[in-house]
């Protein structure tokens, strides 16, 4: 147990929302060092700042890695990420220490289905482009076939991980009149019967989707899954949509089915790196809608997965229980 009235050493790697900063002053537990800045936290003053810190607040962003781990020392207890992902955090390592984690599920699952479907519909009716034509006025006169693109009602759609953040997505679509629900994933889910959702194989939801959403977890399986042979199969009408990890993706196959035309759209809210450089070969294709990873960017739930990791932090902290602790 910590000594009476000496505060435990935390480091926050981000400026985080004032509501997860209040809960952890209140507390009176523990001792915050910020890195006061919305940019990432150097490397160099990562390793620095997490010097004999008990525990540690990390967004996606961080590496924690072993190097970060060992310049921590003995003293951390504690990982709490402002995040759902964990696949920057070495959890064998982690494990190994005994050092508890906690992350932030459920709370930025609407606002990444709300952000999800919006990317669809920009991506499939052509918003962006539409809105670039009124600005540089290519807006003339009435054209039957001017800008048009492709609507959800009486269409197939296929989800790829049909879990909370799929099945928010799913239940946002089906009104829109989409005619069949695909999904593949390790098992059937219960919880489709409710939108009458079909479980099928990859290849089967792939070739029958008019539009495919990707919202699976990062794992060596799902890495690079969407590459050349997977698109060769989609129809070249359907429109592909990633609001997962960036890494499921092979962007070089992705822009060579939306160069040739075997695919009609994509719209992605991840990439690889984040950020794209601006002279990556997807900025400059007219059907590619590309997001800066925005799909929890709501001021409410950024300020619920703020309060959530530092509730989660200070649990690690006093050895009681966390709201959200990954078990791994």
């Amino acid at each position: 147990m910590q000594a009476a009235g000496k505060l435990m050493k935390v480091f926050v790697t981000r400026r985080i929302p004032q509501e997860g900063m209040k809960i952890l002053s209140a507390a009176g537990v523990c001792e915050v060092n910020l890195w006061d800045s919305d940019e990432p936290v150097q490397r160099a003053e990562l390793l620095k700042g997490v010097q004999g810190a008990h525990g540690l607040l990390c967004l996606l962003s961080d590496k924690i890695d072993v190097e970060v781990l060992d310049a921590a020392g003995p003293n951390l207890k504690v990982i709490s990420t402002l995040s759902v992902g964990f696949d920057h955090l070495a959890l064998d390592e982690i494990k190994k220490r005994g050092i508890r984690v906690g992350y932030t599920p459920d709370v930025l699952t609407d606002a990444t289905a709300e952000l999800t479907v919006a990317l669809l519909l920009a991506t499939a009716r052509r918003l962006p482009e539409g809105v670039e034509e009124v600005k540089n006025g290519g807006w003339s006169s009435w054209k039957p076939l001017w800008l048009c693109g492709y609507g959800l009602s009486g269409s197939t759609v296929g989800v790829i991980g049909l879990g909370r953040i799929g099945m928010a997505i799913a239940r946002r679509l089906m009104p829109f009149g989409v005619k069949r629900l695909l999904y593949s994933g390790r098992t059937a889910k219960a919880d489709a019967a409710e939108l009458n959702g079909e479980f099928v194989p990859l290849d089967t939801l792939v070739s029958e989707s008019d539009f495919i959403v990707v919202s699976c977890s990062l794992t060596p399986g799902t890495q690079g899954m969407c590459d050349k042979a997977f698109f060769s199969k989609m129809k070249n009408t359907a429109v592909f949509i990633n609001s997962s990890r960036g890494a499921v993706v092979n962007q070089e196959d992705l822009y060579e089915a939306l160069k040739s035309g075997q695919i009609a759209a994509a719209g992605l809210d991840v990439t690889t790196p984040e950020p794209l450089p601006t002279n990556h070969p997807l900025l400059t294709l007219k059907n590619c809608v590309v997001l800066p990873h925005i799909g929890s960017a709501t001021y409410t739930t950024r300020g619920i997965m703020a309060a959530l990791s530092a509730r989660n932090l200070l649990g690690g902290l006093q050895g009681t229980e966390m709201p959200s602790e990954l078990t791994f």
